[in-house]
Parts: structure tokens; C-alpha cells; sequence
């Protein structure tokens, strides 16, 4: 029996890595840096940063009243009355009527409005807007650069993302774990898979040092990493994490097929089969991989039963292929009363006459010598049968059960002409002449 290709099988399955989310709420971009709260952006524009000599200039009262009108109509969803607002504000007397934090404040308003119409270019030049102005607030710059780096990431726009938040970790004095995971997925998207892998190691550290949980998608996008650098054991580490935190079926068939990896068959089995008792494995596929683990383990019967049970029920495809693995297994179990209607089914639904001819073969072993001799026939006629050779040795052995000598002769002088098979056959002559012999002598005495 042939068992899968576990590398391949593995590498399909652990390359499908959930890609983190790149889509940044509205809500979440507000959090950042969206609409300011104007009274705390009083309270803040007189302050001095401490690490630096920035001072913000003063936001007048007119500004600030028009500001709360425009921010009023966009948290009504007025977004055009909110623009309009805004545009009013820019037309009075130019943008030199506005100081530089005044205008920062407009512009931030501009980009919510941009960004809630899903106008990522012009919400983006408005944030670049923002922190193009002089003295404003260090921590109205800090997260409007992180909005920035987020809304090139909406964008798909890696590079430019990576580089955004680059800037953003220079000026930041704490950098929290979900800003090293958006930086590993920028890295990951342009396949810098070392940076990516050392950003998002950073985050779960971080999180661990806590003795918070670090996210799913976190370690997801870890064990893809460590997967691509062949790194086994890390992979088996992070798959064994993500079961006890987030049980979920596709972490043990991944887990199963990486322990396939280490050589690790019984833990490999021991794996898979927990998925399968606790019904998770849905797809046919996975059964059929089950099925082929159970023979590798020595298994048949088990493994007969997960076959003969997804064809039943329709999970596992109706096809060839599937019934000659249920066949094997029922017969390597020694049921040969199941495996002969398993392997019937196979036969039938084969182009090739392969099958026949292994039909023919455990026919003769349950001693259904007329059926075994109908099968090998139909094989040979068909074609395609791998052992010919082996195939008449089955079917003059046939012959020979039911006394039809010369048709024995006859396949087995056939087979002779394989010379892997000629010992045999000259056996099998030698053998059915010497029968013959006291056959005679018995009619005789």
C-alpha cells in the first residue's frame, strides 16, 4: 500500500496561513488618531513634550467652535455638511488664516471623512497633511503616523506601510506587541521572512512576559514562518501551543503531518485519530489520510472501517481509488468477505484491468475459483494489469482448483515467459504433472 506523500501533504496544509487582518476599522482608526477630542486637544495644546522643545500654538476659540460643528456632523454621518464645514474654514482667509495646529486639526477631520467614504488616497494625503504641520502635539504626530503606516497596509502598499511604521517605532518610546505583529505581516507580505518571523517572536514575547495570551493569528503566522525555514521543532512548538490555547482541527492534522516529519509515527496516528473521534475530520480527504495512517500503523481494520464508513455516508468520494484502499485494508485485516465487494466496486469503476486482476487474486484466497478465474480473464483482456505474469500464475492456480489442467498449463506456461515469474510456474508445472501422475495411478490401482 502506498501512504501519501506527507512532505507535500504538510506543506499544503501549513502554507495556507490565515493572513492577519489588514482591513483597520473606522472605529480603530478613530481610536488612533481620527476625530480628536477637541476639549482634551485644548487641554493639550500649550503642553510641552518632554523629550524635546516642541511647543504647540495656541487653537483660538472661532476655530475650535467650527471644528465642533464639523466633528458634530460627522458623528451624525453628515459627512458632506461635515466637508462643507471644513471647506469653509480653508476658504475664509486661506490656509495662512489657520495655524499649524489648527490646520492639523482640519486635515484630521478631512481624513476621517475621506477614510469613512473608503477614499484611502485622499484620506491618506490628509494624515500626511497632519503631521506635515510644525509643533503640533508629539502624540497627535506619534499616532497619526501609525494611522498612516495602517491605511498603506489597507491599501496593500507594503513597502510604503513597512516604511510608515518604521518612522512611527523611531518616534514611539513604547511600542505595544500589535505594532511589532503589523510590522511582521508588512514583512511578511513582501516575503522578508526573517524580519517578519524576529517582529512577531517580539510580540508573543511580550505578551507572554505579560502573562496575557497572545492572539491566534499570532502564532498562525509564526508557524507558517518557522515552516518556511524548515524550522520542524519550532513548528511542532507553536502547533502544540495553538491546541492547548485554540483547539481546533486544522492544529492537529497539521500537527499529525509535522510529526510525520520527525519520524514520529506513533504520535503522528495518535494525533490525527484525536481529530477523527471527536468527528472534526469532515472532509474526505482527511479520512482517506487517516485511513492510509492507520495501515502504515499496522491498523487495517480500523483502517477499512473509516473507509467503508465515509463511502457509506458520502463524505469520502464514490471512486476507484477509495474503494481499492477499502478493499486492501478489509483483506489485510483477513475479512475477506468484505473486501471482495469492496474491491468488486474498485474493479468496476477502473479503466484499467489492474484491478481485476487483484480481484482475481483474493477470489482464489477465499476459494471462489470460477469468480477468480472470470476476474483475471477480464484483466488481461482489459489491459493495464502491472504483474501479467503474476496474474496468470493466479489464474492457472484457478484452473488447477477447479481440475481444468491444460487451461493451468496454458496460463502457467504464459507466466513462464516472465523470467521472474518462470520458477514459479515450472514449480506450479512440476507440481500439477506430479498430481496428475497420482491421479492415474490411483485410477489404475
Amino acid at each position: 500500500m502506498k501512504l501519501l506523500n506527507h512532505k507535500t501533504w504538510s506543506r499544503a496544509a501549513l502554507l495556507a496561513v490565515p493572513v492577519l487582518m489588514t482591513q483597520v476599522a473606522v472605529t480603530q482608526l478613530q481610536r488612533d488618531a481620527g476625530i480628536a477630542a477637541l476639549a482634551s486637544a485644548v487641554a493639550q495644546e500649550q503642553q510641552k513634550d518632554t523629550r524635546g522643545t516642541r511647543r504647540t500654538p495656541a487653537l483660538r476659540n472661532k476655530v475650535y467652535e467650527k471644528l465642533a460643528e464639523a466633528q458634530a456632523a460627522a458623528e451624525a454621518k453628515d459627512l458632506g455638511e461635515a466637508q462643507n464645514i471644513l471647506d469653509g474654514m480653508i476658504a475664509a482667509g486661506g490656509k495662512k488664516a489657520l495655524n499649524s495646529y489648527e490646520l492639523a486639526n482640519v486635515y484630521n477631520l478631512y481624513a476621517f471623512i475621506y477614510y469613512s467614504r473608503e477614499d484611502y488616497r485622499n484620506a491618506l494625503e490628509a494624515y500626511e497633511n497632519v503631521v506635515s504641520q510644525p509643533d503640533i502635539p508629539l502624540a497627535m504626530e506619534i499616532n497619526t503616523r501609525y494611522t498612516i503606516a495602517q491605511l498603506y497596509f489597507v491599501q496593500e502598499d507594503w513597502k510604503r506601510g513597512i516604511d510608515a511604521l518604521l518612522k512611527w517605532f523611531d518616534m514611539t518610546e513604547s511600542p505595544n506587541a500589535a505594532a511589532y505583529v503589523l510590522l511582521a505581516q508588512g514583512y511578511y507580505q513582501i516575503k522578508d521572512y526573517d524580519k517578519a518571523l524576529a517582529n512577531v517572536e517580539k510580540a508573543i514575547s511580550m505578551y507572554d512576559e505579560k502573562g496575557k495570551l497572545p492572539k491566534e493569528q499570532w502564532y498562525n503566522l509564526a508557524r507558517f514562518l518557522y515552516f518556511e525555514k524548515n524550522d520542524i521543532k519550532s513548528t511542532v512548538d507553536v502547533l502544540e501551543t495553538l491546541l492547548t490555547h485554540y483547539p481546533k482541527k486544522q492544529y492537529w492534522v497539521q500537527l499529525s503531518h509535522m510529526y510525520g516529519e520527525q519520524k514520529k509515527e506513533a504520535v503522528q496516528l495518535a494525533a490525527m485519530e484525536t481529530a477523527y473521534v471527536q468527528g472534526m475530520l469532515d472532509k474526505g480527504t482527511e479520512q482517506v489520510t487517516m485511513a492510509y495512517l492507520y495501515l502504515q500503523g499496522e491498523v487495517p481494520y480500523k483502517a477499512a472501517k473509516v473507509m467503508d464508513k465515509g463511502l457509506k455516508d458520502g463524505s469520502i468520494e464514490d471512486n476507484s481509488k477509495n474503494w481499492e484502499v477499502t478493499g486492501s485494508a478489509w483483506r489485510q485485516a483477513q475479512e475477506l468477505d468484505k473486501s471482495i465487494p469492496a474491491m468488486e466496486k474498485a474493479a468496476a469503476k477502473s479503466d484499467t484491468g489492474e484491478l481485476y486482476a487483484r480481484l482475481g487474486n483474493i477470489y482464489l484466497d477465499g476459494d471462489q475459483n470460477r469468480k477468480a478465474i472470470t476476474a483475471i480473464n477480464k484483466g488481461l483482456s482489459r489491459g493495464g494489469v502491472k504483474r501479467p505474469d503474476n496474474a496468470r500464475l493466479v489464474l492457472g492456480m484457478a484452473y488447477f482448483n477447479e481440475k481444468e489442467y491444460e487451461k493451468a498449463r496454458e496460463a502457467f506456461k504464459a507466466a513462464a515467459r516472465d523470467k521472474r515469474s518462470a520458477k514459479y510456474a515450472d514449480q506450479w508445472m512440476k507440481y500439477m504433472d506430479s498430481e496428475l501422475d497420482r491421479q492415474r495411478s490411483l485410477a489404475e490401482g
